[in-house]
């Protein structure tokens, strides 16, 4: 169970990104985190495993709360949440295998991963993870010989790597074109059905919403808008999120 307390994040600049933000994730989920840019979704996933340190609030994980961990203890709790990227995150230069090995940072030697140099179950288990999301063939490539497409199923078998418990992606497919965002998504709700891990993603449209989210969290101005069930977000709720201007746009 996650549980978001009364979470709040001001930056330095006087900017409210998240405004006393509270809802509850039960194990197994799949939560989609809706709304406009700007309404605070990347940052409220970011403080989930701050990388963004929050002002205010709780982030209580299994009877833990992140928000007040040490620096160690961060870490460990880390090892376990899975961080998928909008614009990917690769070292471009790098083979898709070592950036997929690079999931395993916070579990191997720090120096022998200075050096790329990662024991054999460990490649093993990477090359099982990139033929996982159908790549296995491009291991020896480097990142930016790949498609969109093909780079965002390297961040998934990276974050694999990290065997998570809960898997954060933020906007995975903004930059893709809809036959591509229907595989992400497709890949993360597989590890959701079948490996049970709780998945929590950013996404701008409501078809995709509908089709893949078993629960929902609006987010405007940084607050929260609506909670509940992808199929009781009307025309009329669709527009407390969006608001009064706004136009559903299909994607198929």
């Amino acid at each position: 169970m996650l549980q978001i307390e009364h979470l709040t994040k001001i930056y330095g600049d006087g900017t409210l990104a998240l405004d006393d933000v509270s809802f509850e994730v039960p194990d197994g989920e799949f939560l989609v985190i809706l709304g406009l840019s700007g309404a605070g979704k990347s940052t409220l996933l970011r403080c989930i495993n701050r990388l963004i340190e929050p002002t205010k609030g709780r982030i209580v994980w299994d009877g833990t709360d992140i928000a007040a961990t040490s620096r160690e203890e961060l870490r460990r709790i880390r090892r376990h949440i899975g961080m998928i990227f909008q614009a990917f995150n690769l070292v471009e230069r790098s083979s898709v295998l070592t950036n997929v090995l690079t999931g395993r940072l916070g579990y191997v030697n720090p120096w022998r991963s200075i050096i790329h140099h990662f024991p054999k179950e460990e490649v093993d288990s990477a090359l099982r993870n990139l033929d996982r999301v159908g790549i296995a063939d491009l291991a020896h490539k480097r990142a930016d010989e790949l498609s969109g497409g093909q780079r965002q199923r390297v961040g998934i078998a990276r974050a694999l790597m990290q065997e998570p418990h809960l898997m954060l992606a933020d906007e995975p497919v903004a930059s893709l074109d809809p036959v591509l965002a229907h595989s992400i998504l497709r890949y993360l709700e597989q590890l959701n059905k079948e490996d049970g891990i709780t998945v929590i993603c950013s996404l701008h449209f409501l078809d995709l919403v509908r089709r893949y989210a078993s629960h929902v969290v609006g987010l405007k101005d940084g607050q929260v808008v609506f909670h509940g069930l992808p199929e009781e977000i009307t025309d009329q709720r669709f527009k407390e999120i969006y608001g009064k201007e706004a136009e559903r746009i299909t994607i198929t």
